[in-house]
């Protein structure tokens, strides 16, 4: 997951042509830089759940040198849009790909921005956008009773438990 934060933290992306541009320069660099799973457009800064295809720096230079080279194309503006350098964290497994969704997700609620998810238009959960499926490394192997181990005795004296993991559905109610 990245985060960048705008120059000086302004709010830049309260304009809805900036946000628009915002979301259309991740989906132009998505699938050749970048797989796209997650995204939250705030006013002053921006939260991606991302897989580079290439190095991250590469992958965030696109997103941000190709976002400052459009605004002064297509919306006359010379001033600075991103603050150098981006936070980062890799994500570890699916426990952690998840919480990293939820965060994102709920980002424009906890701000008061939204009431819902679903309502705020610059994110990945709003109607009518699409994103990358749950990257194939992360996923849980739940194969009746095998969790990667070799098959062995069971453990004697305490009978073998069930873990019940709830599946991950992605927008369209597929399960990932």
């Amino acid at each position: 997951m990245v985060t960048s934060a705008t120059w000086e933290r302004r709010s830049l992306f309260r304009n809805e042509r900036w946000a628009r541009l915002l979301i259309d320069t991740l989906y132009h660099y998505r699938g050749s830089a970048y797989l796209l799973h997650e995204f939250s457009i705030m006013p002053d800064h921006l939260h991606v759940l991302l897989t580079p295809n290439t190095s991250l720096e590469k992958a965030i230079q696109f997103i941000k040198g190709g976002f400052s080279y459009r605004a002064k194309k297509e919306l006359g503006s010379n001033m600075e849009v991103w603050q150098k350098g981006f936070s980062d964290h890799r994500i570890r497994d699916a426990e952690d790909y998840l919480r990293h969704v939820a965060y994102i997700r709920q980002n424009p609620v906890r701000k008061h921005l939204c009431d819902r998810v679903e309502g705020y238009p610059y994110s990945s959960a709003a109607a009518g956008i699409e994103v990358d499926p749950l990257p194939q490394g992360l996923k849980p192997v739940l194969l009746e009773g095998s969790y990667g181990a070799a098959e062995a005795a069971p453990f004697q004296g305490k009978p073998s438990r069930s873990v019940d993991i709830e599946p991950f559905q992605d927008k369209s109610g597929k399960i990932a």
